[in-house]
């Protein structure tokens, strides 16, 4: 079976009507990754081209741009969302543990839920044993936060046609590296239902800014639009908003002030249920669970 054939075609106007907890209409959840860029290895993305086109091992400035991230972007995002009390899903490179335990110690205080991410950032298609890795990602943040990720999201999204199946055999229930729709879906695997949780790449401050590269302001005017809209089309049937954070993205001085924006447009509205990825992922299990007995 094609991977593709596994997520069969749903219509978002033929899906059946779903009820969110306390009568809310919208959930958002947030996504702040955390990864470990080694740099005695090649960047996974780069902000500065290489010096008259060849590139250099250590990457100083691109492993530093990232660097920086963890070093002061992150404690801006993260006083921005436990001072606003917001769910938090912290997409954590398994590595994070052991490289940067104090950025993993503040997640884990903070009561965010530790979504698996890899163990080291990199492609899904170049890991030499798939199922070691994601095993190795499980083990390590079970060992540091006493509990086993349910939620998953793969590096850069990359997948190959068995790592459904891997991650439903360690354990991992919801998924979002299937960008393809507002709602969840299910996907049949060898060892039970896996199911998609809506994440983003309009709403990654990965693609607004070092992709796209819009001006500071853009992420707060792309997400009212977004939320805007997914909010009126919620009046008819629930919906899942997606606000994906990078630390050396939204985290610096200059871009902090429109996250923060953002936080505080979607709070001022009723109806939002701000939610993690497994509660996302527990709610629409519960709720087809509903439809289907």
């Amino acid at each position: 079976m094609r991977l593709t054939d596994r997520l069969p075609y749903q219509a978002i106007v033929d899906r059946p009507k779903l009820t969110l907890p306390d009568g809310k209409r919208l959930a958002v959840w947030v996504i702040v990754n955390v990864e470990d860029w080694g740099i005695e290895s090649p960047m996974p993305r780069t902000v500065l081209p290489p010096p008259m086109g060849k590139p250099l091992l250590p990457d100083v400035p691109n492993w530093s741009w990232h660097e920086y991230g963890m070093r002061s972007g992150f404690w801006r995002q993260h006083q921005a969302l436990t001072s606003r009390k917001i769910p938090t899903t912290l997409a954590i490179n398994g590595n994070v543990c052991n490289s940067y335990p104090r950025v993993a110690q503040a997640g884990l205080d903070a009561g965010w839920e530790f979504m698996g991410h890899g163990h080291l950032q990199g492609p899904m298609h170049k890991l030499t044993d798939q199922r070691a890795a994601i095993h190795q990602a499980m083990d390590t943040i079970e060992a540091f936060t006493g509990k086993r990720p349910t939620s998953w999201e793969s590096p850069g999204l990359t997948e190959t046609e068995e790592t459904l199946d891997l991650l439903s055999e360690a354990g991992v229930k919801y998924v979002a590296d299937w960008v393809l729709d507002d709602l969840p879906q299910e996907v049949d695997t060898p060892h039970g239902v896996i199911t998609t949780v809506p994440y983003t790449v309009e709403m990654n401050d990965i693609a607004v800014y070092a992709l796209q590269q819009h001006s500071s302001d853009e992420f707060l005017r792309r997400g009212r639009d977004q939320f805007d809209r997914l909010y009126s089309e919620s009046a008819d049937n629930a919906r899942v908003m997606a606000i994906s954070i990078h630390p050396y993205v939204t985290g610096v001085p200059h871009r902090i002030r429109y996250l923060e924006g953002l936080l505080d447009y979607i709070s001022g509205h009723e109806g939002v249920a701000w939610m993690t990825a497994s509660e996302i992922g527990d709610w629409y299990t519960e709720e087809m669970s509903k439809l289907s007995g």
